[in-house]
């Protein structure tokens, strides 16, 4: 219908086109265009004059089927008893959304009778103007073509009043709609409280008031069930008793053919071909395997549930079907519902299938029996919209009984089962109990959306899990997380964000799922989005938090794979500065994604801000004075990325010599040669005296003295030292050792070697070369001495 009212002001539209003179030659001249203006007009004006009638007439039409529908379900609403909630529900829910689906079609009609009644107004002033004019002033031509000109504009003038008038009714019709629909609307939404009042608060007596008056009780149940589910002879209902239940028999028989065909298919012809030789060698090709023994023993051991999967497929697809080729309203409703079920139902056969192995695969099902059971009578009771006071009969002991028979099947089968489907079973259990409180304490529909909620959850979760098993066993197979970032970004942005978000996003799927069974969909989404917290300053929403989380998840994504793009470009650009610059980029890239985070959560916020300047304003004195010492490491600490240390630089400070191992904002870790780390503040390196030992040419003077006996020959001991260390691979090839005459000493003529040596090895480089001077003096017969006393001793002559 939208449609067809843009059709027809967008008619309407070019039936107006622009006309106008401009000033000319003379009179004549501007009475002789405009007369040819005029008449391209109401050439136009005419042909579209019939079609807009025609499509006038239908949109009328349209206007009355839905002032019709209006009132038919304004009288199946207001006609509801409070006791019926799935009627209601039903009601209230095909009211709102025919005010939803009327207010899309919202056209600016205003806007059109303005742009009309300027139209006539325009005409009028062009026919006044016309017929003013004097003969006597005109020549024969001018005189004709003024009074073609006035005939022209006072047609077009009546057919645009004549257009205006119907517009206007008809926007009239339409305006009388919108308030019928409004009302019944503003009704819906009322209704909708008392069953939010009914869900939340206790709406009857706990059961075991119910139990102290089970003949009572049970007498009104069965009255009620009489009265509303007995056949009326009278009157041809789509809602009959006897017509619900011969299309729930069709439904049935639908499914019974699923099962038929599966059964067929699974049980007998492929276990079947599984005997033929010539089709296992095609289906060991197929499936890449040697092992068809094994395949066949999982087919067989997984056949049941492979059956009942493709069913529950195969029934959906039926009901699909039915769905689209029926007219019926229960017909309709029953179908969506089914299909529902069947997915749930066909995730978690699916999942079972993909997750547990063979003799897993039972007590998996067993162990998701009562959930599915439980949801089943829930449909069940939603598609033949059962009467409340049957629901607070029945729902709490079949409650209770679900409740005892999953902490059975838990016992029973939990150790045979993984360890995350006894998690979740455990969590039904919780469900479970807690519903079973619910109902018995007198808020039996609550305990309803706490369990559809609990399986439209489970539901999802088991997805996410039998996805993120599927893409997890696939990247192992395939190598992907031992792959370079341009291989595995792909799987990470799957792995890492959209399982993430998926699992974010079904939390509020499943809630809101499970409020339109009752048909509160309108009123949870009124809760998602309503600001819990509204103020001028911020209004925070429960949307708006769930929003916050999926950023959150999503810029992870971007600073860890971006910290990789960095890391691996560096790599290949300039590996012996890679470490240093992949420490700086990463520092920088973190300010930089999470302040774009930051600030996008403050837009979703509406967090106000001037307020934040306020408040940044008042914290700024105190909080510089708290981060003084902390702002000042940072300040070096980004001097230090920028170039004077990187990591793998070796330094000495404070006497203590190590290898760079990362810097940060505010420190510095180093790993010494003795095998300690040390951690020093940034604003300390630059405070005390450091040397870096690798920023150079990589070398440093090591003096390593020695002593001959006097009488030595000096030269002699030169040349053969220096020789000697000079043919050593420890040392800077491209400076010759040199040797010094340091000391005469007590017992030794005192020597240092002056050598330049690697240090990242200096110690083995000293070591080395001294090896190689004790060697080389010895070799040669050159003595080293040591301090030695001689002792006299004077003997006395008595004692002779």
């Amino acid at each position: 219908m939208k449609t067809k009212i843009f059709m027809l002001l967008l008619l309407l539209t070019v039936a107006m086109p622009s006309m106008a003179v401009l000033k000319e030659k003379d009179l004549s001249h501007t009475l002789a265009i405009l007369r040819q203006e005029l008449t391209g007009y109401r050439i136009e004006l005419e042909r579209q004059t019939g079609y807009l009638k025609e499509q006038q007439d239908q949109m009328t039409m349209n206007m009355y089927s839905i002032i019709n529908q209006c009132s038919q379900n304004s009288l199946m609403l207001y006609s509801q008893k409070s006791g019926y909630i799935f009627d209601l529900t039903y009601a209230c829910h095909e009211a709102t959304e025919m005010y939803h689906a009327f207010k899309k079609s919202v056209i600016p009609f205003e806007n059109y009778l303005q742009r009309s009644t300027s139209e006539i107004a325009r005409f009028d002033s062009l026919v006044n103007v016309l017929s003013q004019m004097s003969d006597r002033t005109l020549s024969e031509h001018a005189a004709i073509d003024r009074n073609v000109c006035l005939t022209l504009s006072i047609n077009i003038l009546r057919t645009l009043k004549s257009n205006n008038e119907q517009m206007s009714m008809y926007i009239k019709y339409y305006h009388n709609t919108e308030r019928q629909l409004s009302s019944m609307n503003d009704y819906a939404i009322k209704r909708y409280g008392d069953i939010q009042a009914s869900i939340f608060n206790n709406a009857g007596d706990n059961y075991f008031t119910i139990l102290r008056h089970i003949s009572t009780n049970v007498s009104e149940t069965t009255e009620t069930l009489s009265e509303k589910y007995k056949p009326q002879a009278k009157r041809k209902s789509q809602w009959d008793s006897r017509l619900m239940f011969g299309l729930l028999v069709i439904i049935l028989f639908g499914g019974i053919i699923s099962i038929s065909l599966n059964v067929l298919l699974f049980r007998v012809a492929i276990t079947r071909l599984f005997r033929s030789q010539r089709l296992m060698q095609r289906v060991t090709r197929l499936l890449k395997t040697d092992n068809i023994s094994a395949t066949h023993e999982t087919f067989i051991g997984k056949r049941t549930c492979i059956t009942m999967a493709a069913t529950v497929v195969t029934f959906a697809i039926v009901l699909a079907i039915i769905r689209l080729a029926a007219d019926q309203n229960f017909l309709i409703m029953a179908c969506n519902l089914l299909v529902e079920y069947a997915w749930l139902l066909g995730v978690i056969l699916i999942s079972l299938l993909i997750r547990l192995s063979t003799k897993q695969i039972k007590s998996g099902f067993r162990i998701y029996a009562p959930l599915i059971v439980i949801d089943f009578i829930i449909i069940s009771f939603r598609i033949v919209l059962i009467p409340n006071i049957f629901t607070n009969l029945i729902f709490p002991p079949v409650l209770l009984a679900c409740t005892l028979w999953q902490w059975n099947v838990i016992k029973r089968h939990g150790h045979n089962i993984p360890k995350t489907d006894v998690y979740y079973t455990y969590l039904s259990l919780i469900v479970f109990v807690g519903a079973t409180i619910c109902s018995w304490i007198g808020y039996t529909l609550l305990s309803v959306e706490m369990l559809i909620w609990w399986i439209m959850q489970l539901t999802c979760i088991l997805t996410i899990t039998c996805l993120k098993g599927i893409i997890k066993a696939y990247a192992e197979r395939n190598g992907i997380l031992a792959k370079p970032i341009t291989q595995k970004w792909a799987y990470r942005l799957v792995y890492t964000v959209l399982l993430p978000v998926m699992g974010v996003v079904s939390v509020i799927f499943s809630i809101y799922w499970a409020a339109d069974i009752f048909n509160l969909s309108d009123t949870t989404m009124r809760i998602y989005t309503n600001n819990f917290i509204d103020s001028d300053n911020i209004r925070i929403s429960i949307l708006g938090i769930f929003m916050a989380s999926i950023l959150y998840i999503v810029f992870a994504y971007v600073n860890k794979t971006s910290k990789d793009f960095l890391k691996l470009h560096f790599e290949k650009t300039d590996p012996t500065t890679a470490a240093s610059k992949n420490v700086m980029a990463k520092n920088v890239l973190q300010v930089v994604v999470w302040g774009v985070w930051l600030m996008l959560v403050l837009s979703i916020f509406h967090v106000n801000s001037t307020w934040l300047v306020v408040i940044s304003g008042g914290l700024s004195t105190g909080i510089g004075f708290a981060m003084k010492d902390i702002i000042e490491n940072i300040y070096y600490g980004i001097s230090l990325m920028a170039g004077r240390i990187k990591v793998g630089d070796l330094i000495e400070c404070d006497g203590i010599r190590g290898t760079v191992s990362s810097i940060s904002y505010t420190s510095t870790l180093m790993d010494t040669t003795d095998g300690s780390v040390i951690a020093f503040q940034n604003s300390q390196l630059f405070t005390k005296n450091y040397k870096n030992l690798t920023r150079n040419h990589g070398y440093e003077v090591a003096s390593i003295p020695f002593g001959v006996a006097y009488g030595t020959n000096v030269n002699t001991v030169r040349d053969l030292v220096c020789n000697a260390v000079n043919k050593l691979k420890c040392k800077d090839a491209t400076r010759p050792a040199k040797m010094v005459f340091a000391n005469f000493g007590d017992n030794s003529i005192d020597f240092k070697l002056i050598v330049w040596v690697p240090v990242l090895t200096t110690t083995y480089a000293k070591g080395e070369i001294m090896e190689t001077i004790y060697n080389v003096l010895t070799e040669h017969n050159i003595e080293i001495p040591f301090p030695q006393r001689d002792i006299h001793i004077i003997s006395n002559g008595d004692d002779a």
